[in-house]
């Protein structure tokens, strides 16, 4: 089965469902903590994905992870999500909900790593040229350190990069040198 379609088809009546009971932003919060806990713990997929660990601690820890109230919107979600025995989709469909959150949005998702840690106003410079390139968007900013660079920025918009490296220059400098 197509890995995109559950999660897609889960996402959309997600986002339908937060539409209706007006918390689309609490959910997309939500949404972001539990991705993140999901790509920092290794172990929370497995815990999840448990068969003998009862339904109900399945839901008490995707909620305490999220920080989603027991009784709001996202809980009654991954309550029907583990009953539907999907749980291991759920972070495939917290991916795609807040892909989906982010294009009806206006909301560009925008990554700046770096060799170094820069300052703000090396960052609002970053973030100036992106927004001239966005037509009237939210940026939503991310940005980490990778020292691997040697020097200079990547900068990701959504799924477009733009690697200012000075990694990547010599890679390519390397290549020319070997052709």
């Amino acid at each position: 089965m197509n890995d995109g379609l559950i999660p897609n088809r889960y996402a959309k009546a997600l986002y339908k469902l937060s539409i209706e009971r007006g918390d689309t932003s609490q959910v997309y919060d939500e949404m972001k903590r539990l991705e993140v806990a999901y790509s920092c713990e290794g172990e929370l997929k497995k815990a999840v994905n448990n068969p003998f660990l009862p339904t109900g601690d399945k839901l008490k820890l995707m909620c305490a992870v999220s920080g989603a109230k027991i009784d709001g919107t996202s809980a009654k979600f991954m309550e029907l999500v583990i009953k539907n025995n999907r749980i291991d989709f759920m972070r495939a469909i917290a991916l795609a909900f807040m892909k989906q959150y982010r294009e009806l949005n206006g909301i560009a998702k925008v990554e700046v790593v770096t060799a170094a840690k820069l300052g703000d106003d090396e960052i609002n410079a970053i973030v100036d040229v992106v927004k001239s390139h966005l037509d009237n968007k939210t940026i939503e900013l991310s940005q980490s350190v990778n020292p691997d660079l040697i020097g200079g920025f990547m900068v990701s918009v959504d799924s477009r990069v733009l690697d200012a490296s000075v990694k990547s220059q010599l890679e390519k400098l390397r290549l020319k040198l070997l052709s």
